[in-house]
């Protein structure tokens, strides 16, 4: 089969790049999903949405010809992501009072309401926002009461969290309902003061506001639970005489380095300075009693799901790596606790340690098999005067300054995330320089043919669990459709270095195009490839039958993953939502990032192509994968060819095309770039004294000399 002329090829990609660069940048979320949006869901008495501004991403919701309310959406003011790591967009109205008249749920991922979870409850409980005061939201006080929903915790405080900060930033910007553009009361502001000093006792700290605490007994807890009018909840009430401790919770903002020198241990203190970056502050919370601040939600999903902060419109919750434990604590009469914990609140959350803040407590209750009660509960903070003093006032920053300052932030957040994943960040640089060593001395490597094949099988099973399962950290073909989508709308470093694993991925491929084509990745870092093969050996130890095509066909089968590729490519040219869905082909998501925690439709489609693959092995990647379409085209340039082999290769030997997994070599004994996977197989046969025919032949040869040199010896021995 004839290689396509490489001047064509490349006039393609060169015109498929200029095409790209042409296209305008996306618009906002508000003009995607408009016709998607239901004005009767965001207001009873609604008859349509006007077009929207060109101020803002905003739209008028109209009654005839009347305006009576605004119309956003909130993936358009507030970025926060669910647990499928992209933003769950939910359009909602405020009327001139800035009160939300009615909320829809338009667009999302969420694995968690893809399994399971039905979405007819997140609807329910996005429109019991409707009537919410996003006034009193702005001014610090509960304008909501969270409607938890048993199983998606996580993911109903992310829409929670979006749809009230994303409401007061539209009212302040269109200064509804007397909201300022501030959203803050005039009067002098205030810092830190950092020649302060807090009392040495635990009793004076909590006496001038230093610490904050909140206490709830047993009987507290059960009245509260019988006043919400659950009959599940009060009839499980909590066990034990009504003045039992239920919770005890103490609260402080320790990164005022006075309190955190009184309240934490020389060596803890020491840490915590250590621990926080330029910007960043923390709080101290301990409690005691049955009830955990904690929970052990934290270890399976990475989140405190029982805490959080509100400060303003601003919530703020902590993931585990904000978290630390504290030894112990300074003061001589501080009670024994039994959790002690500090948590990072980041520099670009927004938050303000000179602002009244709140602590919010989640209490669950069981009242079914799998289902539970929930109720909240606030601990105010803020700290005392004698810790802060008047500003001075400054001239105000440019618009250089506070480009400078935003491109600091965004810096200093991809710098964090590297930081908090520096064990992952090793591990897979240990294994991408010991896969480069591997190629480097392949020779040497594939001389054994058992030892080199557990070391296969060993990398390609850390590759599944540790990149696949644990870090989730495949890449896909959905990746190269962002970043045509990013050359459209201004390509910038940081939103690709957010994701530090599938960063330093693409530049491992980038570089390996260039050394050994598209196999480096395919072959050995996939970890769908690698659960293939894995199964597949798995297979082949049970006996099942192998079945290899024809090579007519199987030849004919190869431009299908090209054409895949192309016609994702076309349709992101068109609408990059509308790629990513067909991108779907891909089982990636299904079968490593999901885990096959997914609707059935996804499960079976992932799952027939393994079961396909324990007879062909890596069927997928043959004939399917427009990743790997994507990653033979650029790896034409690349510079060296590693692959030893014999002038009597393929002809007349066939062992290594009989042999190639995936069926890469030529009858005429070539090997085939763009479908190879550089496992290497054909270098070990390239060796073997017991199936190479040319090796068997030298063998046999200098055994013929040492035979013919042994008759002489002793025949000059006799004579």
């Amino acid at each position: 089969m004839r290689e396509p002329i490489p001047a064509i090829r490349y006039c393609i990609a060169v015109l498929a790049l200029l095409l790209l660069s042409m296209l305008p940048a996306g618009a906002s979320e508000l003009e995607r999903l408009m016709p998607r949006i239901d004005p009767t869901e965001l207001a009873p008495d609604a008859t349509g949405i006007g077009p929207v501004s060109k101020d803002a991403p905003v739209a008028p919701l109209l009654k005839g010809s009347d305006t009576i309310g605004w119309v956003f959406v909130t993936s358009d003011f507030v970025g926060t992501t669910g647990y499928s790591g992209r933003p769950i967009h939910v359009a909602a109205a405020v009327s001139p009072d800035a009160v939300i008249t009615g909320a829809q749920l338009v667009e999302h991922g969420e694995p968690i309401v893809l399994i399971g979870i039905p979405e007819s409850k997140v609807v329910t409980m996005i429109r019991g926002y409707t009537g919410t005061d996003l006034k009193a939201q702005a001014a610090g006080e509960v304008a909501h009461d969270l409607d938890i929903i048993s199983g998606a915790t996580v993911t109903v405080r992310v829409i929670d969290d979006s749809l009230l900060r994303a409401g007061v930033r539209v009212a302040r910007t269109l200064g509804l309902g007397g909201l300022s553009t501030s959203g803050t009361a005039a009067g002098p502001e205030r810092e830190i003061d950092l020649s302060a000093e807090a009392p040495d006792s635990w009793e004076e700290l909590l006496g001038d506001g230093t610490v904050r605490r909140l206490t709830l007994d047993v009987g507290q807890i059960n009245e509260a639970f019988e006043e919400t009018g659950d009959e599940r909840a009060a009839a499980r009430p909590e066990r034990g005489e009504p003045d039992d401790s239920f919770v005890d919770m103490n609260v402080a903002l320790v990164s005022v380095p006075a309190i955190g020198k009184a309240l934490l241990s020389e060596n803890d203190y020491r840490n915590l300075a250590n621990w926080l970056e330029e910007g960043e502050q923390a709080i101290l919370v301990t409690g005691s009693g049955r009830y955990s601040f904690k929970g052990s939600g934290y270890v399976r999903g990475g989140i405190f799901d029982r805490i959080s902060l509100h400060q303003g419109d601003q919530t703020i919750r902590f993931h585990d790596r904000q978290h630390r434990r504290v030894s112990r604590l300074a003061p001589a009469d501080a009670p024994r606790f039994r959790e002690m914990d500090l948590f990072k609140i980041r520099a670009d959350e927004g938050f303000d340690p000179t602002e009244p803040f709140e602590i919010e407590l989640l209490v669950s209750r069981e009242v079914g098999p799998v289902d539970k009660s929930f109720l909240t509960f606030n601990l105010g903070y803020g700290l005392p005067e004698d810790y802060l003093t008047p500003v001075t006032v400054e001239t105000p920053a440019t618009a250089l300054e506070v480009s400078e300052e935003e491109a600091a932030a965004k810096r200093a957040l991809w710098q964090r995330i590297w930081k908090d994943r520096a064990v992952e960040i090793g591990v897979l640089v240990a294994m991408l320089l010991a896969l480069t060593g591997g190629f480097f001395f392949q020779f040497q490597i594939t001389r054994h043919e058992r030892l080199f094949y557990w070391l296969r099988m060993s990398f390609l099973t850390m590759t599944l669990f540790f990149i696949g399962w644990y870090a989730t950290a495949q890449l896909s073909v959905v990746n190269l459709i962002a970043l045509g989508a990013s050359l459209r709308s201004g390509f910038t470093w940081d939103a690709f270095l957010l994701d530090p694993l599938v960063f330093i991925q693409w530049f491992a491929v980038a570089a390996s195009l260039i050394f050994w084509g598209r196999g480096a990745y395919c072959g050995w870092l996939c970890p769908f490839g690698a659960l293939q093969e894995l199964s597949n050996q798995i297979a082949r130890a049970l006996k099942v039958p192998q079945w290899t095509l024809p090579w007519s066909l199987h030849e004919r089968l190869w431009p299908v993953k090209y054409i895949l590729f192309l016609g994702l490519f076309g349709a992101s040219l068109y609408s990059v939502t509308l790629s990513e869905r067909l991108a779907e082909v891909e089982p990636f998501k299904t079968a490593i990032i999901l885990k096959f925690l997914r609707d059935w439709p996804f499960v079976v489609y992932a799952l027939v192509l393994l079961v396909i693959g324990l007879f062909i092995e890596r069927f997928y990647c043959r004939y399917l994968c427009p990743l790997g379409a994507a990653l033979a085209i650029p790896a034409r340039i690349r510079m060296f060819d590693w692959l030893r082999r014999y002038k009597e290769c393929g002809n007349p030997c066939q062992t290594c095309a009989n042999e190639c997994p995936v069926q890469a070599i030529h009858p005429t004994g070539e090997i085939n770039p763009n479908e190879c996977i550089h496992c290497l197989h054909c270098q070990v046969l390239y060796q073997s004294p017991v199936k190479c025919p040319v090796v068997i032949r030298r063998l046999r040869r200098r055994a013929s000399v040492g035979k013919v040199s042994d008759d002489l010896l002793q025949k000059g021995a006799a004579g």
